[in-house]
């Protein structure tokens, strides 16, 4: 079971949920994952629901911006990356060719940071952690176990997160598919494959373990959620790529676990 206190940077550290119905979301995911819930008042009668496994905080859900509604944008799982600056990580984000839709700001006194969309179009966070260091449980059941990003441009993509996180990304030459594994100093720390999807946009995709992938994949149908793939043989694991009843895609991950 990995159960955290810190980060390293260049860790994915942290997922959350904006979506339009956030009690819904929360009735879904507890369901499913048998998550606690943890409302927590950030203003204006809003809350973040933190998401807890064991007493330890593995994500959160909260109800999209307004703004973001009333353009149509979906709900969607949030990455965070563990930086040691989020000012730093920003201003080198844009020198690389990234664009920041948010210069990085301070959360209350949880930490700081910064949204970004990589120059090939995929959205992420750069967070600089004080009280809240990101998850305290990761690579266990019903918590995040891995981030794949689906990109355009392989190569492309490698040369940005390599340049910016200092990450090592390497071919997975059993995948019958182009597929990088990407690495944090020693630790596995997901993946990028092409984006072989029409009318999709680039994204990072978070998994979430699970017992077992065909009653998993039965619960989000039970549940109102669609299943899109799965359940997918990959040798060290089955997957699953579903979408909750909002809309919000995310995957199923039964397998090997990293401590």
């Amino acid at each position: 079971m990995g159960e955290r206190s810190e980060h390293p940077p260049g860790t994915f550290s942290w997922t959350d949920l904006a979506t339009t119905d956030q009690d819904a979301a929360k009735v879904f995911y507890t369901s499913l994952f048998g998550w606690e819930t943890d409302d927590m008042p950030v203003g204006d009668g809003s809350v973040y629901s933190m998401m807890k496994k064991e007493g330890r905080e593995v994500a959160a859900i909260s109800l999209q911006q307004q703004e973001q509604r009333a353009m149509g944008v979906p709900p969607a799982w949030n990455h965070y990356v563990t930086v040691e600056s989020a000012d730093a990580a920003a201003a080198r984000a844009v020198e690389l060719g990234a664009t920041v839709h948010a210069p990085a700001f301070d959360v209350l006194d949880a930490g700081r940071m910064a949204v970004i969309q990589d120059p090939q179009g995929a959205f992420f966070m750069a967070w600089e952690p004080r009280r809240h260091i990101g998850a305290g449980l990761v690579n266990a059941t019903g918590a995040l176990v891995w981030n794949e990003l689906s990109s355009p441009d392989l190569e492309a993509s490698t040369s940005f997160y390599s340049d910016l996180f200092g990450w090592d990304i390497e071919p997975f030459e059993a995948s019958p598919t182009p597929y990088l594994f990407i690495k944090n100093g020693d630790a596995n720390n997901g993946g990028i494959r092409e984006l072989d999807q029409p009318g999709v946009p680039p994204h990072w995709l978070a998994y979430f373990g699970i017992d077992d992938i065909d009653a998993g994949l039965a619960k989000v149908t039970e549940l109102g959620g669609t299943v899109h793939a799965g359940p997918i043989d990959v040798g060290m694991a089955k997957l699953g790529i579903v979408q909750d009843p909002q809309g919000a895609a995310f995957a199923l991950y039964d397998g090997e676990l990293e401590r």
